[in-house]
C-alpha cells in the first residue's frame, strides 16, 4: 500500500509542478511587455533628468544634440538596467518556483498520508480477511475521516469471526456424532461418489477412510443387497427402509437401512444418506429364543427316545437275553454319553456367552498347544487311519489362556476328521504375521458351500447333519471355537472348496 501512496504523492507533484512551470514559462512570456512598458517610463524619467541638468548649467543645446543624448544616455541605461532586472527577475522567479514547490510538497504529504493511510490500513485489513484471519482490524481514529469505512470493516470482520466460531462449533458437533453414533452412516453425492462415511461403517465393513473416500459406491466392495438398496433409494429418489441380511467378511449381519435423499437450498438434489442399524444382535437372540427349544428338543429327543424305547423294550422281557440285554445296555451307554456331551458343550456355551466372560490371557508358544491338542485327537485319527502332517519352523508366541486355545484346535482337529473320508491327510500349520500367531488346520474333507460359510458358527448348524450326529457331535463345537476366539480378541477365517476341503485359519494376537 505504501507503494499507492508513493505513487499518488508522484502524480500529484507531477502535476503541480507541471502547472507551476507552465505558470512561469506565462510569467516569463510576459517579462518583455512589463520590461518595454518600463522602459517607456524610464526614457521619460532620463530625458527630464537630462533637461534639468542642462537647465541648472546653463547649456543650449541644438535638438539634434538633444537627441543624441537622449538616445546615447537611454541605450547605455537601458543595457544595464535590462540586465539587471532580468537577472532579479529569474532569481526571484526560480526561488518562488522552488520554495512554492517544497509547501506544496509538504503539505500534499501530510494530506495524502492522512486520507491514504486509513485507506492503505482498511486495504490491508480487507486482505486479511480474504485470507481467512477473522481476528484483523482496522485502525479507527475519530478524527479520521475515514472512521466509518473503518468501523464498518471491523463490524465485518466481528461478524465474520462469529460466524466462523458458530461454524467451527456447529461442525465439530456434527462430526461428533457423526463419528460417535452407534450406527453406520454414508452420504453419496448425486454422481454416486462416497462423500461422508462414519467410525462405524468403517469397522463394521473392515475399509479405511481412503478406500472409499471419493470413490463410487459400487467400486468398493459393498454387499450386493447394500447396493440394490441404494439404486432403489436413487431410483425413487423417495426415502426407503429395509431390513438387510448381508455378508461381511464371511460373517452374516443383519441390518435395519433407512435411505433418504438429501434435498439443498433451492430444491437442488444433492444425493442421498444411508443409515444402516446393527440389529444382528436381536435378530441372533430373537432366533435364538425360537430355535432353542425346538434346537434342543430334536437334539436331545433322539438320546432320549433311544434310552426309553431300549428300556421299555428290556422291561417287556428283552433283559432274559443276555446277549439282547448287553447290546441294549451298550446302546443306552452310547446314547447316555451323547446326551451328556450335549448338555456338556451347551453349559459351556452359555458360560462362554455369559457377560464378562474372560480367558486368563499371558504369553504363551502356540507350538507345545498343536501337539498337545494332535495327541488328544490322536485316537480319533487313527479309528479312521487317518494321518497328520505338521507344518512348524519355529514357536512363535502369542497372548493366550493355553487352556482354552487346546480347547480351540482339539475341536477344529476334531471336525476336520469327522468331516474327513478315511486314508486322508490333516494338516496342521503354524505362521505369523505382524499382529498375529496364525494356526491353520486344513482337511480333505467335504468341504463348505459358499453361501454356507457364514452359518458354521451357529449353534447346531451342520454341513452334514447325518454324518456329524452319526459320529456323535453336537453342533456346537465351533459356536465355542469362534467365542472363544473372540474373548481373545482374535479373529477366525474360513476357506473351503466342495469335494476338496476345508481350511479353518487361526489368529491369535502376538505379545
Amino acid at each position: 500500500m505504501k507503494s499507492m501512496s508513493n505513487s499518488l504523492f508522484l502524480t500529484f507533484m507531477l502535476l503541480l509542478g507541471t502547472i507551476l512551470a507552465v505558470l512561469m514559462l506565462v510569467i516569463g512570456q510576459l517579462f518583455p511587455v512589463y520590461i518595454e512598458q518600463y522602459d517607456e517610463q524610464a526614457s521619460l524619467q532620463l530625458q527630464e533628468s537630462i533637461d534639468q541638468v542642462l537647465d541648472e548649467r546653463k547649456l543650449e543645446l541644438s535638438k539634434e544634440d538633444k537627441e543624441a543624448l537622449y538616445t546615447a544616455q537611454n541605450i547605455e541605461a537601458k543595457d544595464s538596467l535590462f540586465s539587471d532586472i532580468r537577472a532579479r527577475f529569474y532569481l526571484v522567479l526560480t526561488m518562488l518556483f522552488i520554495i512554492t514547490l517544497i509547501l506544496i510538497a509538504v503539505v500534499s504529504r501530510y494530506m495524502i498520508r492522512n486520507f491514504i493511510a486509513p485507506i492503505d490500513n482498511v486495504t490491508d485489513t480487507a486482505l486479511e480477511l480474504a485470507k481467512g484471519n477473522y481476528r484483523a482490524r482496522a485502525h479507527e481514529n475519530e478524527h479520521e475521516r475515514m472512521m466509518p469505512l473503518s468501523h464498518s470493516i471491523n463490524i465485518l470482520a466481528r461478524n465474520l469471526q462469529d460466524i466462523t466460531t458458530i461454524r467451527e462449533v456447529e461442525e465439530e458437533r456434527l462430526k461428533t456424532l457423526i463419528e460417535n453414533m452407534g450406527s453406520s452412516l454414508m452420504m453419496i453425492g448425486r454422481e454416486g461418489n462416497i462423500s461422508i462415511v462414519n467410525r462405524v461403517f468403517l469397522e463394521r465393513f473392515g475399509m479405511q477412510i481412503a478406500d472409499v473416500q471419493g470413490k463410487v459406491f459400487r467400486t468398493i466392495g459393498l454387499p450386493k443387497s447394500l447396493e440394490q438398496f441404494i439404486d432403489h433409494v436413487f431410483l425413487t429418489e423417495m426415502p426407503y427402509r429395509q431390513q438387510i441380511k448381508m455378508e461381511v467378511q464371511q460373517e452374516l449381519h443383519n441390518k435395519e437401512v433407512y435411505g433418504a435423499p438429501v434435498i439443498g437450498d433451492h430444491g437442488r438434489w444433492l444425493g442421498v444418506v444411508i443409515v444402516m442399524h446393527d440389529i444382528t444382535e436381536l435378530v441372533r437372540l430373537e432366533q435364538i429364543r425360537k430355535d432353542f427349544v425346538a434346537n434342543v428338543s430334536h437334539e436331545l429327543r433322539t438320546p432320549i427316545t433311544s434310552i426309553k424305547g431300549f428300556a421299555e423294550t428290556l422291561l417287556d422281557g428283552a433283559y432274559k437275553d443276555e446277549k439282547m440285554l448287553l447290546s441294549f445296555l451298550e446302546i443306552i451307554n452310547k446314547e447316555s454319553n451323547r446326551l451328556q456331551m450335549l448338555i456338556q458343550d451347551l453349559l459351556e456355551l452359555s458360560k462362554i456367552e455369559q457377560h464378562g466372560f474372560t480367558v486368563n490371557i499371558m504369553p504363551m508358544g502356540l507350538q507345545d498347544v498343536l501337539i498337545r491338542g494332535a495327541e488328544l485327537t490322536g485316537p480319533r485319527l487313527d479309528e479312521k487311519n487317518m494321518s497328520f502332517h505338521v507344518d512348524i519352523d519355529r514357536d512363535i508366541q502369542v497372548m493366550g489362556d493355553a487352556n482354552r486355545i487346546i480347547q480351540i484346535v482339539t475341536n477344529l482337529i476334531t471336525n476336520a476328521i469327522t468331516y474327513s473320508p478315511e486314508n486322508t491327510t490333516v494338516t496342521v500349520r503354524l505362521k505369523e504375521n505382524e499382529t498375529y500367531g496364525i494356526i491353520e488346520i486344513e482337511d480333505q474333507g467335504i468341504g463348505i458351500e459358499k453361501h454356507e460359510i457364514a452359518r458354521v458358527f451357529e449353534r447346531f448348524y451342520r454341513v452334514d447333519r447325518a454324518r456329524s450326529r452319526n459320529s456323535g457331535g453336537t453342533g456346537l463345537g465351533l459356536a465355542i471355537v469362534k467365542h472363544l476366539i473372540e474373548a481373545h480378541h482374535g479373529r477366525i477365517q474360513v476357506e473351503s472348496e466342495v469335494g476338496i476341503g476345508t481350511k479353518m485359519i487361526v489368529m491369535i494376537p502376538k505379545n
